[in-house]
């Protein structure tokens, strides 16, 4: 379900960025293009509506819509904020509660 979420979130911070900065999909394949990465409207649109975010492309996606990966992935509101928000992460481990010892211990 989380990873679902997340998904989702990715797709809607691509759109919501691009719309900030008064792009159109072609602006940003084109932008794609002078990184050297193929894309096509189509695959911007599907990726704007949920159908197929590849992660590797992420830092690509970030330099065409001028923000860092943390903000398409919807950890900050920051557009140019590395770190991520309070309360954006689960907490570590060691603060979740013990360890399941297991077997090999």
């Amino acid at each position: 379900m989380l990873n679902r979420q997340r998904h989702w979130v990715c797709a809607l911070q691509i759109a919501e960025r691009r719309r900030q900065l008064g792009l159109t999909q072609r602006d940003v394949v084109d932008r794609l293009s002078g990184l050297g990465v193929t894309a096509t409207n189509r695959t911007l649109s599907a990726i704007e509506h949920g159908q197929g975010v590849d992660i590797a492309r992420l830092p690509e996606l970030a330099v065409a819509l001028e923000c860092t990966v943390t903000y398409l992935l919807g950890l900050t509101s920051r557009p140019h904020n590395w770190e991520p928000d309070d309360g954006a992460l689960p907490a570590p481990p060691a603060e979740r509660g013990p360890r399941h010892q297991g077997v090999w211990q």
